[in-house]
C-alpha cells in the first residue's frame, strides 16, 4: 500500500528535520472525483456509476472535493496546525474509521 510508505516517510523525516523546524504530516485522501477518472477509459456513464458505487460505501454518503483536500493541505501548511508533526490525516469521509 502507498500510503503506508508515505507514513512511515513522515514518521521518519519528523526527525531527520527537526533542527531545521519543519514539520512533515501526510494527507490520505478518499474517492475525489477529479479530470484524471478520464483516463480509465470509461465513459462518463460508468465513471458516475464508480463514483456513486465507491459513496454509498463512505460514512459521509458522499465523494469528496478536491477543494476538501486542498483545505485540509491549506491547514496543515499554515500556523494554525504549527504543533501538528508526523500525522496522516484521513481526509476521506470517515472510511479509513469504517
Amino acid at each position: 500500500m502507498p500510503f503506508a510508505a508515505v507514513r512511515s516517510f513522515a514518521r521518519n523525516w519528523i526527525l531527520d528535520l527537526k533542527e531545521r523546524k519543519i514539520r512533515v504530516n501526510a494527507i490520505s485522501p478518499g474517492v475525489v472525483p477529479t479530470p484524471g477518472y478520464n483516463l480509465m477509459g470509461l465513459n462518463d456513464e460508468q465513471v458516475q456509476e464508480f463514483v456513486d458505487s465507491q459513496a454509498v460505501t463512505i460514512p459521509l454518503g458522499r465523494v469528496g472535493t478536491p477543494d476538501e483536500i486542498a483545505k485540509a493541505v491549506v491547514f496543515l501548511a499554515s500556523d494554525d496546525s504549527s504543533f501538528v508533526n508526523g500525522i496522516e490525516l484521513f481526509v476521506d469521509g470517515g472510511m479509513a474509521q469504517v
